[in-house]
């Protein structure tokens, strides 16, 4: 073995060990409580750090690199954990310092804690690429030399000792309350859902979701939509998600007759909702309940109804392009038939999920929830035979979870810098009370700009860095505008969500694309017209939060936009694939759309007028909906495909 090969084997092995240590110590303080604040949050960020960049080392931009682009990218990553070694010790270093006597911060310290910020904005620009590390240098260089620029950007002057004070050696910038809440619950639940999937969970729960929408049309699509928003709730990763179910559900989508694209589509939408169904909503669930002050019971709760329409959505989407392609139900020889084994494995993930529920419930908190699901998923995982015979696959399940939640960290380090600089520079409350004056007093420009932001900001990130930035800076103009902080963090939510399935990036798509061996952005687009729904759902329950159940909860109101949301649902997707029994002719089409648009515009008397309307369409005979049934099969779904 040569030694340049050595040397990466002892740099994986490195990232093993923290990784394992990462996943492990998250169980633990998920039992017995965080560190202390001056080791813990430095301690951990460092690790987490390291094991990204030795992990992607920089060399692996290169195209084939060459040997010397392999020792100066080694040198370079070598120098890079160097400082953040160094910058994380000093931090607790400094904190001592603090306690004991009145410290003055001095040039080194300043320095120091700079390159540990460029070591963090590097590390993230290899998980995430450049444009929240654009985001985050900008909001550096703008604290250093506001004082020059104009306008409402121009703040006194803050020099570079006393922006590493609050960037770095604080509690309002990397290390801040984002950290300490990642730390403190949402890692547990990372390795939860890796440990899920390694142990072989993940294959139980899908071959159960085949034998259930056997019957239906859309037979494995309906399965991977059942699949991929029970593991995708608990594993919090969109390609994680995409790419553990995906593997086995695309393929047999494609074999039912749908398009690469539409197949890779549908796992890309169903995948990226796991997220926003209960109980875990991947780990975002605790999160939103430490912000907003609320019960993480009414978190999921409130979560429940939308999470409904979303699924149902993507059924009735899925189903109505299953019979305009004339796909026929699975024949009953042909349907997968659960054995007793079957349901055996399958209290693998269904005992977990009653753990966490059954904990949350005897009012403990989430962060022991999560210990409860992780055991139980360990114990559960030992009666697989495979599993005990090859004990490793738990070794591997720790390492895989610690990187995971290495990469959450970095995520969130990196929003501490803007988050920082935000806070010291006053140019959060800047920008929020911008965007206030600029929809006038307008609750729905506000939220069309904020959900603008969370699509761009959300990009590649993470779901939960993305929501955590944008509701803790616009939060507070929505709800100054009326509306509920529950609603508003909702809101945020939803849309730092469906960022994955965004063109032009899109992470879920492209995940589900090479799988599919379709076009990437064929398949996005696939996947945000399947996905549309849940674009219009955060809206709606913003203003009528009914909808959320916990809200100024009322009846009628409830009754109303359920029904109407049921409506415009149909009248959407039967509208955009230009099929309902039979083919339609575009009028019908453009009438189902406008019925759509107009069924979710929270008006009532309109409401109950269109609703009126849908149902007397649907109603009517099936000659004034569509074309004449002479119009041949082959030509029906020919025209549905280029419509695609």
């Amino acid at each position: 073995m040569t030694g340049r090969f050595s040397l990466r084997a002892i740099g994986l092995a490195i990232v093993a060990v923290l990784g394992a240590a990462l996943a492990l110590q998250s169980v633990w303080v998920a039992w017995s409580g965080p560190w202390t604040m001056d080791y813990g949050r430095n301690m951990l960020m460092g690790a987490a750090l390291v094991i990204v960049l030795i992990n992607w080392p920089v060399y692996n931009l290169a195209n084939e690199p060459g040997r010397a682009v392999k020792i100066a990218g080694a040198i370079l990553d070598t120098v890079l954990v160097g400082i953040v070694i160094l910058a994380c010790w000093r931090f607790t270093q400094v904190e001592h310092l603090q306690e004991e006597t009145f410290y003055i911060f001095s040039g080194y310290d300043a320095w120091l804690a700079l390159a540990g910020c460029a070591a963090l904005l590097e590390a993230t620009r290899r998980l995430f690429g450049l444009p929240i590390v654009i985001i985050a240098a900008l909001m550096i260089l703008y604290c250093l030399y506001g004082n020059y620029l104009p306008g409402m950007l121009n703040h006194a002057g803050v020099d570079l000792n006393r922006t590493m004070q609050n960037v770095w050696y604080g509690f309002q910038g990397v290390f801040g309350m984002p950290t300490g809440v990642v730390i403190r619950v949402v890692m547990v639940f990372v390795v939860f859902g890796v440990l899920l999937e390694g142990t072989g969970a993940s294959d139980a729960l899908i071959r159960c979701s085949v034998a259930l929408t056997g019957r239906s049309r859309g037979g494995p699509a309906h399965a991977a939509v059942v699949a991929s928003a029970l593991f995708g709730s608990m594993s919090g990763s969109v390609t994680a998600n995409v790419v553990g179910s995906g593997t086995f559900t695309i393929p047999m989508i494609k074999r039912r007759g749908f398009s690469p694209a539409m197949a890779g589509g549908i796992e890309a939408a169903a995948s990226t909702g796991g997220q926003i169904v209960p109980p875990v909503m991947g780990a975002a669930a605790f999160l939103m309940a430490d912000l907003t002050g609320e019960l993480y019971t009414t978190i999921a709760i409130a979560a429940l109804i939308p999470a409904i329409f979303y699924y149902g959505s993507l059924f009735a989407a899925i189903s109505v392009q299953a019979r305009a392609l004339g796909i026929e139900p699975i024949p009953e020889a042909e349907r997968v038939k659960l054995t007793r084994r079957d349901y055996v494995l399958s209290l693998q993930f269904m005992l977990p999920i009653l753990a966490i529920v059954a904990v949350l419930v005897a009012g403990r908190s989430p962060a022991l929830a999560g210990f409860a699901a992780v055991a139980s998923t360990i114990v559960l995982g030992l009666f697989r035979k495979q599993n005990r015979e090859n004990p490793r696959v738990f070794w591997d399940a720790l390492v895989q979870g610690g990187k995971a939640c290495a990469s959450i960290l970095v995520a969130v380090g990196c929003i501490g810098v803007i988050l920082g600089v935000l806070n010291l520079t006053g140019l959060g409350l800047t920008f929020a009370s911008v965007i206030s004056s600029f929809s006038d007093t307008w609750l729905f420009g506000s939220l069309v700009l904020t959900a603008f932001a969370c699509l761009v900001l959300g990009m590649g990130m993470p779901t939960l860095p993305a929501y955590l930035i944008i509701v803790l800076v616009l939060g507070p103009v929505m709800t100054k505008l009326g509306a509920d902080t529950l609603a508003v963090h909702m809101f945020v939510f939803y849309f730092g969500v469906l960022s994955a399935i965004t063109p032009p990036v899109a992470i879920g798509a492209f995940a589900a694309a090479p799988i599919a061996q379709a076009s990437p952005m064929r398949t996005a687009f696939v996947a945000l017209r399947l996905a549309l729904t849940g674009f219009i759902i955060p809206f709606i329950f913003v203003y009528e939060p009914s909808l959320l159940l916990v809200i100024g909860f009322d009846l009628l109101d409830f009754v109303r936009v359920c029904v109407a949301l049921g409506l415009a649902i149909w009248m959407l997707n039967t509208g955009l694939v230009g099929y309902a029994g039979e083919r339609l002719g575009w009028p019908m089409r453009l009438v189902r759309l406008a019925l759509a648009v107009g069924l979710v515009v929270q008006v009532p008397a309109l409401q109950y007028v269109l609703i009126v309307a849908a149902v007397a369409l649907l109603v009517l005979p099936g000659r004034l909906r569509g074309e004449p049934e002479g119009v041949a099969l082959n030509e029906r779904i020919s025209e549905t495909k280029g419509g695609l």
